[in-house]
């Protein structure tokens, strides 16, 4: 099914937007992503020990469909005898706040650069262009391993610098989609009202354009997912002992071959959480935007 609904802007043709009940892909990354951000708040109520509790004596019990598991310890432990599945739901908290701390950063940035240089033009829309052709001319990992290597690795310098670093196809989204409504009939009235630039800017154009904004912003959150995990997994990221999943990942490399699943457990919440993530995006590209 769909529904029609008219586009606000004069002239423009009907936009028949699909049903997002109708819309399985969203629907399943909407349940998996909103499960994910659910055990992150929830953490200590749902986490069944604590995730920095050491016991030597436990290290490296499987899961409960091992041979050898042990009572109280559904996914085993790892090679400080900590329980898996605490540090995995502790982990989901980071990734999340992480992954949705940094879009916030870089959306900021991004969206504000992006408007000014579509709204103003001339030599604002030079400089400010300029200034995006080189950040896409910088490989983000490799920038952000060179600047967390140099300043140290922790939680707040992870989440400052992907949140830096992403901001790019904010602006470009939003420079092009001011572009085109700059001069729209609603933008004028309000010039003719005496509207600010500040008010036209946020309440006239930024609505308007915030649909493409919204799916570059799941976009950009699956990336921040996997480049946290990439600097934890190569140490520069999060630091022990904080339940990060790339951190797991790395803590679980020497096991693999004899303990798979202290690697295979975080991977896998890692692959669900950046499916759900892409999966929504697409999802709200269907729906925000389809056309018929």
């Amino acid at each position: 099914m769909t529904d029609t609904s008219p586009d606000t802007t004069a002239g423009a043709p009907a936009i028949r937007r699909l049903s997002v009940r109708k819309h399985l892909g969203f629907m399943i990354g909407a349940g998996i992503l909103g499960a994910i951000v659910l055990v992150a708040v929830f953490a200590p109520l749902i986490a069944p020990h604590d995730p920095y509790a050491q016991e030597l004596a436990l290290r490296l019990k499987p899961p409960f469909w091992h041979d050898g598991a042990e009572p109280g310890y559904l996914l085993g432990t790892d090679a400080l005898g900590r329980d898996y599945l605490s540090r995995m739901i502790y982990g989901a908290r980071i990734s999340v706040a992480l992954s949705f701390g940094a879009i916030l950063i870089s959306g900021l940035i991004g969206i504000t650069l992006g408007m000014v240089a579509g709204y103003f033009g001339g030599w604002v829309d030079t400089a400010i262009s300029a200034l995006i052709t080189t950040r896409l001319s910088l490989p983000v990992v490799l920038v952000a391993l060179a600047i967390v290597s140099i300043v140290g690795g922790s939680l707040t310098v992870v989440l400052l610098v992907i949140g830096l670093l992403l901001w790019d196809q904010f602006a470009v989204v939003a420079r092009t989609a001011t572009m085109k409504l700059r001069n729209a009939e609603y933008v004028a009235s309000a010039q003719a009202m005496g509207a600010s630039r500040f008010h036209i800017l946020t309440a006239e154009l930024l609505p308007n354009i915030s649909a493409p904004l919204i799916v570059v912003a799941t976009v950009e959150m699956a990336n921040a997912v996997l480049i946290e995990a990439a600097l934890s997994f190569l140490g520069l990221g999060v630091q022990a002992p904080l339940p990060s999943w790339g951190l797991m990942l790395s803590e679980g490399k020497n096991f693999m071959f004899f303990s798979p699943w202290v690697i295979t457990l975080p991977g896998l919440c890692l692959f669900f959480l950046t499916l759900s993530i892409n999966l929504l995006g697409d999802g709200l590209r269907d729906i925000l935007g389809a056309r018929r």
